[in-house]
C-alpha cells in the first residue's frame, strides 16, 4: 500500500491538477458572461471557505479530495432571480456552453505545456543512451546494432538519453514503416540502424520495448556514494547520510558501486563496520542489513540507491516551447491510441493505472526530484485532460457530445435522454475505477 509521504505526494498532484482542470472551467465561465456560483477542490463537507459577500464565488476546500467542481447559476438546477436569467449557463449559445466545458481539458493541457516548457528550459535530465549488449537473433542484431552504439535520434526525434530512446520507440512502433535510428559508433562515426516495422509493432507499448527489441543500455560503472536513502531501512536507522561515499566495510576496500551491492546482499543480518567519507571526513558507522528474499534466496536488503550521474539536455526559450508543444501533442496522441487498443483488447489492460499505483508514482518521481515530479504531473494532466473528453455521459466529453447533437438537430435532447445518459455514464466510471483498483491491487498482491 501507498505509503504516507506517496500519499502526500499524491493529494498535492491531484490538488494542483483538480485546480487547474477547475479554473479552466471556472475563467471561461466567468469571461462569457456565466455566473459561478462555488468553485470547489474536493466534495462532501466544507473544511475551508472564502466568500467576499453574498453575491460572489464561494471558494471551497472540500474534505474528500478526489475531485472538484464548478457550480454555475443554472435554471435546471435551482431556480434563477430574473435579473439573473442571463447569466445562467442554460441560457447561453451553443458555443459558449461549447467553450465553458472544453476548458477544463484544454488547461490540463496548457499546464502541461508548461510544465515541460519548464523543465527542458531548467535541463532535463537521464541517463545516456549507450548500448551495453545486443541480444544474438534479436530486432536490434539483425538492425544492425553493436555495443558502444550512442542512439542520437530515433526517426526524427532527438534521443540522447534512454528515456526519450524509450518514448520514441513508443510513438514510432505503429507507424507501419521501418524506423530509422540514427546512431554514433565506438569510433565516434555516425550511422543508421534500420528496424522492421512488423516485428517492431509485435512489441510492448511501454517500457519493455527495449527488451523486446535486445537492446540492453550500457551499465555504468558508479562511484560507492549514496544517492538516497528510505526512511525506516537499515541505512537511514544507522545514521548514513545522502552524498556518504563507502571506503570500506569490515577492512575491506570497496571499488565502487556493484561491490558494495554484493557485499550487503551477502551479509544477511551481520553487523558491518561501515567506514566512510561525509564532507571530506572520515566516519565509522555500525550497519546490520536487514534479511530479505530475492529469487528464493536470503539476501541484505540497507535501503539506499546510489548517486547517478546524469546527463543534461536543455534548451532556450523558444526551443524549449516547441518542444513542450510536440511532447504535449505526442503524449495525448500514444493515451489516445492506448486507449483505443485497450477497447478493441489489442493492448493490455496492465496499461491502466488506479489511485494506489498513481500515488506511489507520486512520491517516487517527487524524492527523485523537482523535474521528474513536474514531469509526472504534465503525464496524468495530459491523461486527465484525455479521459475528460472521452464522449461519456457524465464526463466533460459526454456534455460535449450533447452539444453535437444540438447544433446538428437544432434543439437539446430532452432531458430524459440525458437523465438516461448520465445514469449510464455513472455506470460506466464505477466500472472503470473498480477495474484500476483491481489491477493496482493485484500488482501488490501479485
Amino acid at each position: 500500500m501507498p505509503l504516507p509521504l506517496d500519499i502526500f505526494y499524491f493529494l498535492i498532484a491531484l490538488a494542483i491538477l483538480i485546480s487547474v482542470h477547475e479554473f479552466g472551467h471556472f475563467w471561461v465561465a466567468r469571461l462569457v458572461g456565466v455566473k459561478v456560483l462555488r468553485f470547489s477542490i474536493g466534495f462532501g463537507r466544507a473544511l475551508l471557505r472564502y466568500q467576499r459577500n453574498p453575491d460572489t464565488t464561494e471558494y471551497v476546500l472540500a474534505a474528500i479530495p478526489l475531485g472538484g467542481y464548478v457550480k454555475m447559476l443554472d435554471e435546471r438546477e435551482e431556480e434563477v432571480p430574473a435579473h439573473q436569467v442571463d447569466q445562467a449557463f442554460n441560457r447561453q449559445v451553443l458555443w459558449k456552453r461549447f467553450a465553458v466545458v472544453a476548458a477544463g481539458p484544454l488547461f490540463n493541457f496548457l499546464f502541461a505545456i508548461l510544465a515541460y516548457w519548464a523543465v527542458f528550459m531548467a535541463g532535463e535530465s537521464g541517463l545516456r543512451a549507450v548500448v551495453g549488449s545486443v541480444e544474438p537473433d534479436s530486432i536490434a542484431a539483425q538492425a544492425g546494432f553493436q555495443e558502444g552504439d550512442s542512439l542520437v535520434r530515433v526517426g526524427d526525434r532527438d534521443a540522447p538519453i534512454w528515456e526519450r530512446v524509450v518514448f520514441a520507440l513508443m510513438l514510432e512502433q505503429r507507424s507501419g514503416q521501418d524506423l530509422r535510428v540514427t546512431v554514433r559508433d565506438a569510433s565516434g562515426r555516425e550511422q543508421e540502424r534500420w528496424i522492421d516495422a512488423e516485428p517492431l509493432s509485435t512489441l510492448p507499448e511501454d517500457a519493455s520495448v527495449l527488451e523486446g527489441l535486445g537492446l540492453h543500455p550500457q551499465k555504468p560503472r558508479f562511484a560507492a556514494v549514496i544517492g538516497k536513502l528510505i526512511r525506516g531501512e537499515p541505512a537511514a536507522q544507522a545514521g548514513l547520510a545522502v552524498g556518504d561515499r563507502i571506503l570500506s566495510a569490515d577492512g575491506e576496500p570497496i571499488r565502487d558501486w556493484d561491490h558494495w551491492v554484493e557485499t550487503v546482499q551477502s551479509s544477511p543480518g551481520q553487523a558491518l563496520r561501515v567506514a566512510v567519507e561525509r564532507d571530506g571526513e572520515p566516519l565509522t558507522i555500525a550497519l546490520t542489513p536487514r534479511a530479505a528474499e530475492k529469487d528464493g534466496v536470503t539476501v541484505g536488503r540497507i535501503g539506499a540507491e546510489v548517486l547517478v550521474e546524469r546527463v543534461q539536455v536543455r534548451y532556450g526559450p523558444v526551443e524549449a516551447l516547441v518542444a513542450a508543444l510536440v511532447k504535449t501533442g505526442d503524449l495525448s496522441y500514444l493515451t489516445v491510441r492506448v486507449i483505443g487498443r485497450m477497447l478493441v483488447g489489442q493492448a493490455s489492460l496492465e496499461n491502466l493505472s488506479g489511485p494506489i499505483t498513481i500515488a506511489k508514482a507520486a512520491g517516487q518521481t517527487a524524492t527523485i526530484g523537482f523535474d521528474s515530479f513536474l514531469k509526472f504531473l504534465a503525464i496524468v494532466s495530459i491523461s486527465l485532460g484525455v479521459l475528460n473528453l472521452l464522449p461519456i455521459p457524465i464526463l466533460d466529453g459526454g456534455h460535449l457530445l450533447y452539444f453535437a447533437i444540438e447544433w446538428i438537430k437544432g434543439s437539446p435532447l430532452s432531458d430524459a435522454a440525458q437523465l438516461q445518459g448520465q445514469k449510464l455514464g455513472i455506470v460506466m466510471l464505477a466500472a472503470l475505477m473498480g477495474l484500476a483498483f483491481y489491477l493496482d491491487l493485484s500488482r501488490i498482491f501479485g
